[in-house]
C-alpha cells in the first residue's frame, strides 16, 4: 500500500484545513446573500449587510448570538435559510458535499475520506466511510426523535405551525446552535426558552438533543461498537462521557446555590432545579437559556464563562477549547502538583505532546477573548449599555460558539459586531485546525541546543 511522506502528509492536512475552512466562509457568504433578499424578513424590505453577515454566520457556526429577533424579525423563508445554514454547519459542509458524491457516484474516494476524518475528528482514516455513515443517520435520527417530543408540546399550542417549530428548535438544539423562533416576552423581545422554563417535556428534551450533540461522532461510534459496555470502550469515549457528566452535575450545583436567591428567585424549588441543569448543559455551547443572563449573579456569570470556553467534546457540533483538551491540562496540573510527569487517565498514559497541545489550545483561545474583549471596551466606550462584564461574556460566547448573551449584541457597534463575527468563525474551525496544525507540528531542526534551567512561578 502506497504510503505518503510525513512532508506530503502534512501539506495534505494542511489543504485539507483550508478547504474546509473556505467551503465554510463560502456558505457563511451565501446564507449573507439569501438574508439580505427582502422576502427573507417578515418586513418584505432589504435587509443590512453586516447584520445579515452577522447572522450567517452566528447560525453557520452553530453559535446562536443574534442581532434581530428571530421570531420577529425574519420570515419563513429566511428562517428555512437559518434552519438550512445550522444543519450545514452542525453536521459539517464537507461531510454533506461528500454524501452528495456517495449518492451520485456510490464510492468515496481516497481525498473525500481525508475531509470525512478531518470534519468529523475521525481518529482514524480507515473508519472514515462507517463515521461518515453514521453522523448522516445518526444526526437525522436524533434530531426527528426530538422533533417528535417536542411536537407533542408545540402541536397543541400553535397547529400546524408547531410541527415547523419542532423540527427548527429540535436541529437548532442537536446542532448546539441556540436560535429559536417561538421565544418572546410581553414586549415582544426574543427571551428564548424562558416561557417553558417550567415544562419537564420541552426542558428535557432540549437538553437530551444538546448532550448528544455535544458527545461527539465519534464517541457514538464507539459506543455502537462497544456495545455500550465500559470496558470495551476507548480511552476517548471513557474521557468525554466522565468529563461531560461530571461538568453537568458541578455546573448545575453551583448554579442551584449561587442563582438560588439570584437568578432563580421566586421560582418553585423544582424549577430551580431543572434550570440549574438546563443552566449547566446550556453553557457548554448551545446558546438557548431558560432564565435571562443578564440576570445571573456575578459568581454564576464566572461560572458560566468557564463552562462556555470548555465547551463540548471533538468531532462534535459543540465549540470551545473542549472537553478532553481541559481535561488533559488539569490533569498535567494535578500530577505536576505531585510532582509526577506522566499523565495517567484510566491506566493509559497521555503523551507529553498531546499535553502541549492541550495547554496551546486553551492558551490561544483565552489570548483570542482577551484581545477581543479589549478592543470591543474600546469601541464601546461611548456605550452606556455595555460594561465589562457584559463584554467579556460575549467574546467567550462567540469564540466557543456558544450563543448565550446578556442582551447586548444588537447595540454593538459595526466593528464590534465584526470582531465577534471573527471570533465566530475561528471558534468554529479554530479548536480543530489548531490541533490538526500542532499535531503536524516537527523539529527540523538537526542542531540540539543546550539546555540551561529558568526559574518557573
Amino acid at each position: 500500500m502506497l504510503e505518503l511522506k510525513p512532508e506530503k502528509r502534512k501539506k495534505q492536512k494542511m489543504s485539507n484545513i483550508r478547504v474546509i475552512a473556505i467551503s465554510f466562509l463560502a456558505v457563511i457568504l451565501t446564507g449573507t446573500l439569501l438574508l439580505c433578499l427582502p422576502f427573507s424578513s417578515a418586513s418584505g424590505t432589504w435587509s443590512n449587510p453586516i447584520d445579515c453577515l452577522f447572522t450567517a454566520t452566528t447560525a453557520t457556526c452553530v453559535t446562536g448570538l443574534v442581532v434581530y429577533d428571530t421570531p420577529v424579525y425574519w420570515s419563513t423563508f429566511g428562517q428555512v435559510v437559518l434552519l438550512l445554514l445550522i444543519q450545514v454547519g452542525g453536521i459539517g459542509f464537507m461531510t454533506l458535499i461528500t454524501a452528495v458524491s456517495f449518492f451520485v457516484t456510490r464510492q468515496i474516494n481516497l481525498h473525500e475520506r481525508r475531509m470525512i476524518q478531518e470534519s468529523s475528528g475521525s481518529l482514524h482514516l480507515g473508519g472514515a466511510t462507517g463515521t461518515f455513515a453514521q453522523i448522516l443517520i445518526g444526526t437525522f435520527v436524533i434530531e426527528a426523535i426530538g422533533a417528535g417530543l417536542l411536537s407533542i408540546r408545540f402541536y397543541p399550542m400553535y397547529g400546524g405551525k408547531g410541527i415547523w417549530y419542532a423540527v427548527f428548535h429540535s436541529v437548532s438544539a442537536f446542532c448546539n446552535a441556540g436560535v429559536d423562533i417561538i421565544g418572546l416576552d410581553a414586549a415582544g423581545v426574543g427571551n428564548s426558552l424562558v416561557n417553558f422554563r417550567d415544562d419537564p417535556l420541552i426542558n428535557f428534551t432540549v437538553m437530551f438533543l444538546i448532550i448528544m450533540g455535544g458527545l461527539g461522532f465519534l464517541v457514538w461510534n464507539d459506543l455502537l461498537n462497544s456495545g455500550f459496555r465500559w470496558k470495551k470502550m476507548k480511552l476517548h469515549t471513557k474521557m468525554v462521557l466522565a468529563i461531560t457528566g461530571s461538568l453537568i452535575l458541578i455546573g448545575a450545583i453551583f448554579f442551584f446555590i449561587s442563582e438560588y436567591n439570584a437568578a432563580f428567585a421566586g421560582l418553585p424549588f423544582g424549577s430551580r432545579v431543572m434550570a440549574s441543569f438546563f443552566q449547566s448543559v446550556t453553557t457548554r455551547t448551545a446558546g438557548f437559556f431558560t432564565v435571562p443572563q443578564s440576570s445571573l449573579s456575578d459568581a454564576g456569570i464566572l461560572m458560566a464563562l468557564v463552562l462556555m470556553l470548555i465547551g463540548g467534546s471533538p468531532g462534535s457540533t459543540a465549540g470551545g477549547v473542549k472537553t478532553t483538551t481541559f481535561a488533559v491540562l488539569f490533569l498535567s496540573i494535578v500530577r505536576l502538583s505531585k510532582n509526577r510527569e506522566d499523565v495517567v487517565v484510566f491506566k493509559r498514559r497521555i503523551h507529553d505532546r498531546m499535553v502541549r497541545q492541550a495547554g496551546a489550545v486553551i492558551a490561544v483561545y483565552v489570548g483570542l477573548t482577551l484581545a477581543a474583549s479589549m478592543l470591543i471596551c474600546m469601541l464601546e466606550v461611548g456605550n452606556p449599555a455595555v460594561g465589562m462584564r457584559d463584554v467579556l461574556f460575549e467574546t467567550v460566547s462567540a469564540v466557543a460558539t456558544v450563543g448565550l448573551s446578556t442582551g447586548i449584541t444588537p447595540t454593538l457597534t459595526y466593528a464590534s459586531k465584526l470582531i465577534l463575527i471573527l471570533l465566530m468563525y475561528t471558534g468554529r474551525l479554530g479548536g480543530m485546525s489548531l490541533f490538526l496544525a500542532l499535531a503536524d507540528a516537527r523539529e527540523t531542526s538537526l542542531l540540539e541546543r543546550p539546555t540551561e534551567k529558568i526559574l518557573i512561578g
